[in-house]
């Protein structure tokens, strides 16, 4: 008789829970008793139990102690040679996990863990049990979750400021571009856009504007920025002789209908929809052709260009359409992206999506890098990109960052906070909504049209200088003033004894302004260029300051003394202001009215709660205020303020010259200490109008902080109230905060995983604070600063949320690893939980250890400008390492060193919820086929035990065979691979089920190791899910809108087959051999690889873990197949069961 070898106990299904006389102390590995004859079994122990097939009850005595432990030394048939039988024919009881006597050597360590092992086995036994340090790991890092969850949607959330659009929307489908034109018309739509009650035909007349919807979004988005374009055309624009003889028309808005495909999970989609849009610019500009689509002026150039405007996904298909084959030369030259993800994909589920972003980003990136125009090809296209900021929790507003993309004389990127006249947070929907700014966006693309012109815009540099007129807010560094390059327009007519010069330093004060019965002029010499402190010039008023020929309450000129040769005659000269009256002597002075280079800023006063008015509420006129350094108005001699008569006197105006030193300042302080101590300033009483605080550590958007503002002002002599502006100086986002007490500041600077800029910061970059105070209360204000440390828990969420596609696995894998050691040296697969336990208290600190210092390690390369050491992929740049941020937590920043360890720990929290999630799933579903299966009493023993035995009744090989080779055949065809592998978890959750039946039902220590076993591996096949879940959904998509042509990616038949063998194999209830010889440890090395990789790539790279895991399940596919000789033959083995031979034992 031959019967096979293992360490673990019996495996016949009438074993006992406990071989009777044996005893499981620490000292059960000792030689003398693990070569005692095992006790025999009692025969009243099985009378209950008679043989279900029909062999005798003394088969039970023939059967070894274990039918589980294959190694590579066996044949193919499970047969064993003497003298290994003889070596391991007598083992321990099977909750007694010490090795054979005579078993192959172990190291010391592995003896030690063992042997401790050994004696926590029976308390552990359930899969349900937990140990004291694992429910305190898992309490802490499910209550920093849970933190964090909470901390995202109660603290540092923006205010809603978005007053809702209303429009008459239609829409005409343009049947006639079909599949002549492109291959992808019976799939995509084009539409042209029309307002009921303007538009009045279908023909194209102005100029053409792209609409592309984002992932998931609909055509229809288009409504609120056409229909406002419509509207402010026919009612302003068509009636400004002006604006029409300057190229100004009306906008033809075209959208596509994508039948809402989802662009941010599937590249080939991205790719498919950029091929048709470039099909459908050609079709587009070829109506501007036809008599019979167009009704523009014939005297007009042809359109050769169209501007885009993207929304999300669509801004990324926009850019890519430049890289296409099909693209038309200079049909592209403005792109407009709203809440777009350029820096990164938002997912990286998806290895072409990946390799899309990454050649795209390097072509935009190598043509700017071109020192000649003639070399870049995008020399023409200018990219702005504008987000929602804090609000929107689809996409992180960090990701709209073009700053590393393309330089800033051809695009930046601006968050709506800080957009003139919008000032408000919006989320990813709204931005397409936005009343406000909606606004603002028309009027800017109407600003940079000109039809007389083929391109149909103005040149690059004019785009660029409206973009930052409309969308910045005139205080930034690349902000132009446009009083320099306007000519002389007033001339202003003074007396000579005039008492109206203010001394030189002094502040212009001015209450209650036209309370006068005739115009007024203010004075301000302007100091020389040639200061020793650096000065500028700064005015604010709560009135609109007017532009020349204007009545309104205050006029801001800058004038210079018109020499007497010029004559009397005032020609030239737009505008003449005489308020000499009939004074004897008169002083003219020709000047250049400053209204164009006026900054709007938001209200402040004690009754402004919030920037922006609400739908309810009563429109609150913004202030005005003028901000100069001292070079750019160094040609003029004065600074008139006019103050002209009105029947309403209200308002003020505050002027004054300051200098840099007394009006800025600079805080040098770590982030430790600033988490310490905070931050506290005094801004004296004698303080400028402007003050100015900068921190420079301050630029990761990880961090939030408290700005508290102390104003002992008395409210009622209280000019304005504190008025507070936060900025970056790249990218540009502003906030305010009117009424300024206690300020909630949140940034988006330096965020995970998104590449450096292509200008490098210096170290006086970072968050700057900018404070209006009325300075006429003389009086000091209070600053204090600190880190809101529970408000900036919940930025780790939008920042990390994509961690869980990764980490977790790291913790899995290890797990997986641990169990397979001990079960390879002690023949018992422990559980889940009891391998985590483990874990926990060598390998995953061990890891979590190593990942920290890798991190700390790659900060410090950075720092020193050693990057390239890291720099394992190509570039476009050899100065920057654009992939630096893309290893580990993403952030070259080594405060956030403890983020490595946290977020493992929430990882195992996570873990832990899942297994018991899992656990649960699968007793429930024990539990309802048991009810399914019951059969009533009167029913035979035999048949009832036949019909209701819960071990595995596989179906013949030949038959499985045949299922597996059909679903290869439709994921090389038709399907996905990833339908095929959420088929395969079906089915292991289906083999799990089974097995925990068995394992409850029939105790053993067999049963209990296989249900371990394909437990943990459903397990890992769960966290595998979330990556092809995507992937599956696109398909699906693309089956509801009838799409009949093959899914045209992800066939990889490679890709599955090891997972569907697998779990074939599992189906049959065999469990995995253990591996001994040269190949004893590969599986651990295999998996610790694993849970390296996702560890360091798995956020930028997690659609190959995929395709690791997919390694391992191929291994256990040898693993499983037993060859000894290592020929196909062992494949075999894997569709035939040993299920009844673990409950028949072996014939002789």
């Amino acid at each position: 008789m031959r019967s096979r070898s293992s360490g673990s106990s019996d495996d016949g299904d009438y074993s006992p829970v406990e071989a009777p006389g044996v005893d499981c102390s620490s000292d059960s590995h000792s030689p003398e008793l693990l070569r005692q004859p095992a006790p025999k079994p009692n025969p009243s122990h099985f009378s209950r139990r008679p043989a279900v097939d029909g062999h005798a009850s003394s088969a039970i005595s023939r059967r070894s102690t274990s039918s589980i432990n294959w190694k590579f030394s066996e044949t193919s048939n499970g047969s064993i040679d003497k003298n290994h039988f003889s070596a391991h024919s007598t083992t321990s009881s099977p909750l007694c996990l010490g090795p054979p006597v005579d078993g192959p050597p172990t190291r010391e360590m592995e003896k030690t863990q063992e042997s401790a092992f050994s004696g926590r086995r029976p308390r552990l036994r359930s899969p349900w049990a937990i140990t004291f340090l694992t429910v305190l790991v898992t309490a802490v890092g499910l209550g920093f979750l849970a933190a964090v969850l909470n901390s995202s949607v109660t603290r540092q959330i923006d205010p809603k400021g978005c007053r809702m659009s209303y429009m008459r929307p239609s829409y005409a489908r343009l049947d006639d571009f079909d599949t002549e034109h492109t291959r992808f018309a019976s799939k995509y739509s084009l539409y042209l856009y029309r307002e009921q009650g303007i538009d009045n035909d279908v023909k194209v007349k102005g100029v053409p504007v792209l609409f592309i919807p984002g992932n998931a979004g609909s055509y229809k988005q288009v409504r609120p920025i056409a229909a406002e374009a419509a509207n402010y055309f026919h009612e302003v624009l068509q009636h400004d002789e002006a604006a029409i003889r300057d190229g100004t028309r009306s906008l033809d808005f075209f959208t596509v209908d994508f039948n809402e495909d989802i662009t941010a999970f599937h590249g080939q989609t991205l790719l498919d929809q950029a091929e048709f849009l470039n099909e459908a610019i050609r079709y587009i500009l070829s109506l501007y052709l036809d008599p019979r689509a167009s009704d523009r002026d014939p005297d007009l150039p042809d359109p050769t260009s169209v501007i885009v405007l993207g929304h999300s996904m669509g801004g990324i298909v926009a850019r890519t359409m430049l890289i296409m084959p099909n693209y038309q030369s200079n049909s592209i030259n403005t792109i407009i992206t709203l809440s777009a993800p350029h820096a990164r994909p938002p997912v990286s589920f998806d290895s072409e999506i990946v390799k899309i972003y990454q050649d795209i980003n390097n072509y935009w990136r190598y043509a700017y890098s071109q020192q000649w125009a003639n070399n870049n090809p995008l020399w023409h296209v200018t990219l702005v990109s504008i987000t929602g900021g804090g609000l929107d929790t689809v996409v992180p507003s960090d990701y709209a960052s073009v700053e590393s993309l393309v330089p800033d004389t051809h695009g930046f990127t601006v968050f709506t906070t800080t957009v003139p006249n919008v000032w408000t947070s919006m989320d990813h929907q709204a931005i397409l909504w936005c009343d406000q700014f909606r606004k603002v966006l028309t009027r800017t693309i109407f600003d940079i049209v000109d039809v007389n012109r083929a391109a149909q815009t103005r040149p690059r540099a004019e785009r660029m200088r409206v973009f930052k007129k409309r969308l910045l807010t005139g205080m930034e560094p690349i902000a132009e003033k446009t009083v320099p390059l306007k000519e002389l327009s007033t001339l202003l007519t003074l007396t000579d004894d005039s008492d109206d010069i203010i001394a030189q330093g002094k502040r212009l004060v001015l209450r209650k302004l036209g309370a006068s019965s005739a115009a007024r002029a203010h004075l301000l010499p302007i100091p020389p260029p040639g200061s020793p402190d650096m000065k500028r010039f700064t005015l604010l008023t709560d009135q609109k300051l007017d532009n020349p020929g204007e009545n309104g309450k205050v006029e801001v000129l800058f004038c210079s003394i018109l020499p007497v040769q010029s004559g009397p005659s005032g020609t030239g000269f737009a505008s003449q202001m005489d308020l000499s009256g009939e004074a004897t002597g008169s002083t003219r002075l020709a000047c250049k009215n400053a209204a164009p280079d006026g900054v709007l800023l938001p209200a402040s006063t004690q009754a402004t709660r919030h920037p922006f008015f609400a739908e309810q509420e009563k429109e609150i006129r913004p202030f005005s205020y003028l901000q100069y350094a001292i070079d750019e108005i160094s040609e003029y001699q004065f600074v008139a303020v006019v103050e002209k008569p009105n029947s309403s006197p209200s308002g003020f105006v505050i002027a004054e010259f300051s200098d840099h030193s007394q009006s800025h300042r600079t805080r040098h302080i770590s982030l430790r200490r600033l988490l310490a101590f905070g931050v506290k300033l005094r801004l004296p009483a004698s303080r400028p109008m402007v003050c100015e605080i900068k921190v420079p550590s301050l630029e990761s958007s990880l961090l939030a902080y408290n700005l508290e503002v102390q104003n002992k002002c008395q409210s009622k002599t209280e000019l304005f109230a504190p008025l507070v502006r936060q900025y970056l100086t790249e990218p540009y986002e502003s906030k305010y905060f009117v009424n300024a007490e206690d300020v909630t500041v949140s940034l988006h600077g330096i965020a995970p995983y998104v590449p450096p800029p292509l200008k490098r910061r210096t170290a006086e970059d970072g968050l700057s604070f900018q404070f209006w105070t009325d300075p006429t209360c003389e009086a000091d204000v209070q600053v204090k600063l600190s880190i809101d440390f529970m408000g900036s828990l919940g930025k780790l969420y939008m920042r990390y949320r994509t961690v869980f596609a990764a980490f977790p696995l790291l913790i899995v894998t290890l797990v997986l690893q641990k169990q397979f050691r001990i079960y390879d040296t002690t023949g018992v697969f422990v559980s889940f939980h009891e391998g985590l336990d483990l874990c926990l208290r060598q390998s995953i600190p061990l890891v979590l250890g190593f990942l920290t210092i890798f991190s700390l390690s790659t900060a410090s390369s950075t720092q020193t400008g050693n990057a390239s050491f890291w720099h394992w992929r190509n570039s476009t740049s050899t100065a920057i390492d654009f992939h630096q941020n893309d290893l580990l937590i993403g952030t070259q920043d080594p405060f956030f060193w403890f983020l490595v360890p946290l977020i493992g720990v929430v990882c195992i929290g996570v873990c832990t919820m899942i297994n018991y999630m899992a656990l649960a799933l699968t007793y429930t579903l024990s539990l309802g086929v048991s009810v399914l299966s019951f059969r009533p009493g009167w029913i035979r023993n035999d048949d009832r035990r036949r019909t209701t035995a819960p071990g595995f009744q596989p179906s013949s090989p030949r038959r499985r065979m045949v299922i597996t080779g059909v679903l290869l055949f439709l994921v090389a065809t038709f399907i996905p691979y990833q339908f095929a592998y959420m088929v395969a978890c079906l089915v292991q959750l289906a083999t799990t089920v089974r097995a925990q039946r068995l394992a409850s039902d029939l105790r053993s220590a067999a049963n209990s190791n296989f249900y371990n076993y394909v437990h943990t591996i459903f397990i890992l096949m769960l966290w595998i899910l979330p990556i092809n879940m995507p992937i599956l959904v696109v398909w699906i998509h693309n089956l509801a809108v009838q799409w009949l042509t093959p899914f045209s990616s992800h066939h990889n038949v490679l890709s599955i087959m090891p997972f569907i063998v697998l779990v074939e194999t599992l189906t049959t209830g065999k469990m995995v051999p253990r591996v001994s010889g040269r190949f004893k440890n590969f599986t651990s090395f295999l998996l610790f690889g694993i849970s390296i990789y996702a560890g360091i790539y798995g956020v930028s790279c997690a659609y190959m873990l995929h395709h690791l895991v997919n390694v391992v399940a191929a291994w256990l596919v040898v693993v499983h197949s037993n060859p000894g000789s290592w020929s196909l033959s062992g494949l075999s083995n894997l569709y035939v069961g040993d299920v009844d031979d673990r409950k028949r034992g072996k014939e002789p």
